[in-house]
């Protein structure tokens, strides 16, 4: 594709605000880049939360995280790679950063995207592609928290085994219905086979979603009312006293964060998914600190984010390559359940984001919720045709 190609793109404006459809040129893969044409993207929390909070100001951004499509062209130098994944007509699901950086970084929210190829993974013929582009980023993140920073035993990286560590080995997931809470219960049991060690798994989440939680592929042992004071004490008890020797804040806003700290064991270990700038809770006030990590160091770049630049890391690369293509043509991550909403790319902007807006980790904005799918989201992603 020539270079003077333009495509359809949510293009953010920082200076002004301004957040809409508009011409933007068709990106063109580089060194170990494959150019996908997008067929449907999935919408993240974190996403409309740096638009209405911008990282950056220098420059116009194409938005968005989550994508799954179909390669179209390969850089030169994977012509004659074997790998499915740098084969044009390839299904392959992916993310990268859009918005969520204050370097210039490529959005999903568009009619092609570039990404480095092992950044990507291959989508079986019998999973739509609207459903594999729910799992990319939050199938990340929870495996980054579990595996890479708590030493969780991973199939395809690092540790197999939980040491001598007793049984049942106990383990929290605080956030349960989020998509990183979804992927990360997931993750456990089929870490539970990797070690063959029992793993007695609790989550803290709504009563409405305790049934669905109990079954497969999530397979709850117990499950406890995030909504009732107590509910540390409650993990506890589930623990035989011991407390919880692994836990997933998949949350991490507020007072989430110091509850969860309540219910581990002396030598516990959890990992969290904000900051704590961004998730407003007080780190100093911890005994037992809270393993945090922004999943973007997966994309093995320098990153400037909230204030912070970090640089490249690229062993977290490494474990993202890895990640990904241990998930290629499997159904070892099954998707979260997706609501495919009506329209296109401008209903993005006017309603998935609204319904985001109005979700229990961002500000609300009184979206009118009379028609179906404009509800509040549990359980389920927002996911859009291209």
């Amino acid at each position: 594709m020539a270079g003077g190609d333009e495509m359809k793109a949510v293009v953010f404006r920082p200076q002004s605000q301004s957040l809409a459809v508009e011409d933007f040129a068709v990106p063109i893969p580089g060194p170990r880049q494959i150019l996908i044409k997008v067929h449907a993207v999935a919408l993240n929390t974190v996403d409309v939360m740096n638009v209405d909070h911008p990282i950056a100001l220098q420059s116009m951004r194409v938005v968005g995280t989550d994508f799954a499509g179909v390669v179209t062209k390969v850089g030169d130098d994977l012509k004659h790679m074997s790998d499915t994944r740098v084969k044009v007509g390839a299904r392959v699901a992916g993310f990268v950063q859009g918005a969520n950086s204050a370097n210039d970084r490529p959005g999903a929210y568009a009619e092609y995207v570039v990404s480095d190829y092992d950044l990507t993974w291959s989508v079986a013929d019998n999973v739509p592609l609207e459903n594999a582009a729910t799992i990319s980023m939050c199938g990340l993140t929870a495996a980054q928290g579990l595996f890479y920073r708590l030493g969780f035993p991973c199939p395809f990286y690092g540790t197999s085994t939980f040491g001598d560590i007793e049984e049942p080995v106990n383990v929290l997931i605080y956030g349960a219905t989020t998509n990183v809470g979804l992927f990360a219960a997931q993750l456990v049991r089929i870490a539970e086979k990797t070690a063959g060690k029992k793993i007695n798994l609790i989550g803290a989440a709504s009563t409405s979603k305790h049934a669905s939680l109990k079954e497969s592929p999530f397979n709850y042992d117990v499950l406890v009312d995030y909504k009732e004071p107590d509910w540390p004490e409650r993990v506890r008890e589930a623990t035989g006293g011991r407390g919880v020797m692994f836990a997933v804040d998949a949350v991490s806003v507020g007072a989430t964060v110091a509850m969860v700290e309540s219910t581990l064991s002396p030598l516990g270990r959890f990992a969290a998914y904000r900051t704590p700038a961004i998730g407003g809770f007080d780190m100093a006030a911890l005994k037992i600190k809270p393993v945090v990590g922004p999943v973007w160091e997966g994309l093995g770049v320098e990153i400037g984010y909230h204030g912070v630049t970090l640089p490249a890391n690229p062993e977290a690369r490494r474990f993202a390559a890895a990640f990904f293509k241990y998930i290629s043509n499997t159904s070892f991550l099954l998707p979260v359940p997706i609501r495919l909403m009506p329209g296109g790319m401008d209903e993005i902007i006017s309603e998935g984001f609204a319904v985001l807006r109005n979700s229990s980790l961002t500000s609300g904005t009184g979206l009118d919720r009379k028609e179906a799918h404009l509800q509040p989201v549990s359980m389920e992603k927002l996911v859009y045709k291209i």
